[in-house]
């Protein structure tokens, strides 16, 4: 778990990394990078903005607000496994930008990684039932508590896009279930003698009165 560890904090830093390098050059052109990649709904040409709006960001609050969270929730969802880590962060992305995409407003156009940060999220609270390791479940338990004020964004808010963090909320949720781990399979007994079979014991034993020892 340790090495995982490890490199859940790498891929974290370097998550972060990325998307702070590519928020100067959007920065610099006034966040056109935001608005011709970022998801507007019900726009089939911008559907595959799912896959590049979690990159992008609207102003430099916009990306500090988001980076702290992103960091601790993405570091708690990826300590026990950075593979199944992959696997929901790409479940959550799609969830939460398809979500995104045919539920606000056409008019408008939704960038940011809060669609992770939620995901990240509803994944860290449920993840340590359904894997039924108690350490999780006290650090979901903990984080609940710690990031309360994080469910007023599951709420319609007036230039916010609460739809995004609804969808990858739940996307985080349904990723906890859908990645759990299976558990250890069951162990088969051995098989018992058949009747009339001849048992090891009883043959040595033979053996052993043959040679009259």
């Amino acid at each position: 778990m340790i090495a995982e560890a490890r490199k859940a904090f790498w891929v974290m830093v370097g998550f972060l990394g990325l998307i702070w390098v590519i928020q100067i050059p959007n920065a610099l052109s006034s966040y056109e990078l935001s608005y011709d990649y970022g998801i507007r709904a019900l726009d089939p040409d911008r559907l595959p903005a799912i896959v590049s709006a979690p990159f992008l960001h609207f102003s430099w609050a916009h990306i500090e607000g988001n980076s702290g969270p992103l960091f601790i929730f993405g570091f708690l969802a990826a300590y026990r496994g950075v593979k199944r880590f992959l696997w929901v962060t790409a479940l959550i992305a799609v969830i939460s930008g398809l979500g995104a995409w045919l539920t606000s407003s056409p008019q408008s156009v939704g960038a940011g990684a809060s669609g992770l940060v939620f995901g990240y999220f509803g994944y860290i609270l449920v993840k340590g039932a359904f894997d039924r390791h108690l350490i999780d479940i006290v650090v979901g338990l903990v984080m609940a508590l710690c990031f309360a004020y994080q469910f007023a964004g599951l709420l319609p808010q007036e230039g916010i896009g609460w739809q995004a963090h609804l969808f990858g909320f739940a996307g985080g949720i349904f990723g906890g279930w859908l990645y759990r781990e299976k558990g250890a399979k069951a162990v088969t007994a051995p098989a018992k003698a058949q009747p009339g079979a001849p048992d090891s014991r009883s043959a040595l034993l033979k053996e052993i009165d043959d040679l009259g020892l």
